[in-house]
């Protein structure tokens, strides 16, 4: 079943609102990030952007950024 023109569209407008960053690390971190996600019931994208988050207001409060 293929994609309608209006999802296309909807699928479009919504990426534009979003940053995209590309990391790498060593083999199998990866699916060390994503059990942890699993474990905490979250998306592995959420789980990480919920981890920087913690850290920027980890160091905002201890003067580091």
């Amino acid at each position: 079943m293929s994609v309608s023109e209006a999802q296309k569209k909807a699928s479009i407008k919504y990426l534009e609102k979003l940053d995209e960053i590309r990391i790498r690390m060593p083999k199998g971190k990866k699916d060390d990030i994503k059990e942890a996600a699993s474990t905490a019931g979250e998306s592995m994208n959420q789980y990480i952007i919920n981890a920087v988050d913690q850290r920027m207001e980890r160091d905002k409060q201890e003067g580091g950024g």
